[in-house]
């Protein structure tokens, strides 16, 4: 037990982590309220879709230089810029609720600004957490910080669906903007985590370029970053249609779309308590490619399945297995790159994970979605299987991340 919460025993981790854990129990809380609420409005599939898309898009266009940034700016200043922005969107959104003006496109509008302070917030988050720890217990730390995330989306969906019916949306998106005081205030007293030896000027385009090099002429590395993309990209459908699969398939209300975003959390803290105690495990990246095509043989089972309780089952083992796969390539990433090149790695494979979700909402989601729901996350599945299975398997790249 206790080398599964080593990482806890650093005072800067303990704080950077119960501050994360608060502020994302308020997105999970806002994620509820906000995809029930356009579904409500406008009841459109494609517009959960578009949404999805604006909020993800950001990193496309400016996560790279986010990474550059990270480099060469305090990553705790960059961090509080983005944590303020997000809260701000919150309180407008709440308020505008509140008081009976909100509209479609403002929700569109405020996911998209939420999206460009998370593009630059990412990687600078994801490169000051190995800098709380020591190095040999660095894969404790990712894997325990993979924990609150998830631990947040079972404690988020359930506070979500109290808060929903007691007080309306309008508490949900209060309470998330309340939700980011906790990691301000943990930013504020970090002791940890600063840049000590400032890089030499260099221009930023020149920065970048380095970054992306660094990635390219490591084989591993490029290959993490390609898994990435492709499993992001696949996984994505499933995650985004389950409110359709609660109100369509299950014919259930927004309790019983809290329940599907439950369960697939909980497998997810199963899997991160388990990257968590394995710790310095051998061959991670054998592991990770076989637990992502039990991913994909996951997500076809529950595409087909009609019984709630077989569903939560799946969707609770699919969590699991996708929480080893990107625990698992989120620490050999950060184990096998410099400090001074870390924010610029993490970039460039956040945005591969992340790039990979708004391409996957615009063009399966909004296409497919409102017809062919079940399906899609069936071709979804059947991509990740095909195409996992033909990179690891006979690429060169494979061989590498087998080989970690």
């Amino acid at each position: 037990m206790r080398r599964t919460f080593k990482a806890f025993s650093y005072r800067d981790f303990r704080l950077m982590w119960a501050g994360a854990f608060t502020s994302s129990v308020g997105t999970w809380m806002q994620e509820v309220a906000q995809n029930w609420l356009i579904l409500t409005l406008t009841g459109s599939t494609a517009l959960l879709g578009l949404d999805a898309f604006l909020g993800e898009a950001p990193f496309l266009a400016f996560s790279l230089f986010g990474g550059v940034l990270a480099d060469r700016v305090d990553r705790r200043r960059i961090l509080l810029g983005s944590q303020m922005i997000q809260m701000s969107s919150a309180i407008l959104l709440a308020g505008l609720i509140l008081t009976g003006h909100i509209q479609v496109w403002i929700i569109l509008t405020l996911s998209f600004v939420v999206g460009f302070a998370q593009s630059f917030g990412g990687p600078a988050y994801a490169a000051l957490v190995p800098t709380l720890v020591d190095k040999e217990d660095l894969p404790n730390a990712v894997a325990l910080n993979s924990i609150q995330f998830n631990l947040a989306r079972v404690v988020g969906p359930v506070l979500a669906g109290v808060a929903f019916y007691r007080l309306g949306a309008f508490a949900c998106f209060g309470l998330n903007a309340v939700s980011f005081l906790a990691p301000i205030a943990a930013l504020l007293v970090l002791t940890r985590g600063g840049i000590t030896a400032p890089p030499a000027p260099e221009p930023v385009l020149q920065s970048l370029k380095t970054g992306l090099r660094t990635v390219r002429d490591d084989k591993s590395i490029r290959g993490l970053v390609v898994l990435a993309f492709v499993g992001s990209f696949c996984s994505m459908p499933l995650v985004t249609f389950l409110p359709v699969f609660a109100k369509n398939v299950f014919h259930q209300d927004a309790k019983g779309y809290s329940h599907l975003l439950a369960a697939f959390g909980i497998g997810a803290i199963v899997g991160a308590v388990g990257v968590a105690t394995l710790g310095q495990v051998r061959r991670k990246g054998a592991l990770a490619v076989s637990m992502q095509m039990v991913f994909g043989a996951l997500m076809a089972g529950f595409a087909l399945s009609r019984q709630p309780i077989l569903s939560y089952a799946l969707l609770g083992l699919a969590g699991a297995s996708m929480m080893v796969v990107f625990a698992m390539f989120m620490t050999l990433v950060q184990a096998n790159v410099e400090d001074r090149l870390r924010g610029r790695v993490v970039s460039v494979y956040s945005l591969a994970f992340r790039g990979a979700m708004p391409l996957a909402s615009l063009i399966v989601v909004s296409l497919f979605g409102s017809l062919f729901p079940v399906s899609s996350v069936l071709v979804a599945a059947g991509c990740v299987l095909i195409a996992q299975g033909s990179i690891v398997l006979l690429s060169p790249l494979g061989a590498a991340i087998r080989s970690l």
